[in-house]
């Protein structure tokens, strides 16, 4: 099965294609704000470069947040586009998840995404490894990074781009913290594939209308009178 995962939920445009779980291309791309100018053609020149043809692409995966209101907005309208043309199923999974798996090889009671949501609050969730599996133990969290660290215990992994706002507070509240590269900061659209793949395998007919991204700020969807 042939699969084109993809995240726009950052600045970065994470693309990738594979065969089942087994990546076959994954490149990103620092968009920031030029998603909608730039997805399609990004996603046309991968597929060319792993010889294959948007028609041969089994189903899709598209990350859905919590992140950029905008970029989410336009991978999610753009994978609909596909299922629709193409009659393929297409599925959504949390780009906070696939961060998370980017600490697979880091050492650490708690492994915790910290995404930058604007207004003084952050985006996060808290996982921990179970074999070889990365498991999420909270809910998807909208709160500002006092009280996240009060839900934090021990050792614990930081990764995601609110480090690079929060980092010293973080330190503060948590000695034992442990901080991860920025090159680890970002969704990947391989691991989304991974985390995917058995729901999108068992996928016949996906409802459309039930594919939408992880907003968490409901006011952002709404439009207020003058």
């Amino acid at each position: 099965m042939k699969i084109l995962g993809i995240d726009t939920s950052s600045k970065f445009l994470s693309i990738a294609v594979s065969e089942d779980k087994n990546i076959i291309k994954e490149e990103s791309y620092l968009l920031d704000r030029q998603h909608s100018s730039q997805l399609v053609p990004k996603i046309k020149e991968l597929i060319k470069k792993s010889r294959l043809s948007i028609k041969k692409i089994d189903g899709f995966v598209i990350g859905i947040g919590p992140g950029s209101f905008t970029g989410l907005r336009i991978g999610v309208s753009t994978v609909k586009g596909f299922g629709i043309a193409l009659g393929k199923p297409c599925i959504g999974v949390a780009s906070i998840d696939a961060i998370a798996c980017n600490a697979a090889s880091a050492s650490g009671n708690e492994i915790i995404p910290v995404i930058d949501a604007k207004r003084g609050q952050v985006y996060a969730a808290i996982y921990r490894k179970k074999g070889n599996q990365i498991i999420r133990i909270s809910g998807y969290l909208l709160l500002p990074i006092d009280k996240l660290m009060k839900k934090v215990k021990g050792q614990s992994v930081f990764l995601g781009d609110g480090v690079s706002l929060y980092r010293d507070k973080i330190s503060d509240m948590n000695r034992k913290a442990v901080f991860m590269e920025e090159k680890y900061w970002y969704p990947r659209a391989g691991n989304l594939i991974k985390l995917g793949f058995s729901r999108i395998k068992r996928t016949k007919k996906t409802n459309l209308a039930k594919l939408t991204p992880l907003y968490m700020y409901p006011e952002d969807c709404q439009v207020r009178k003058p």
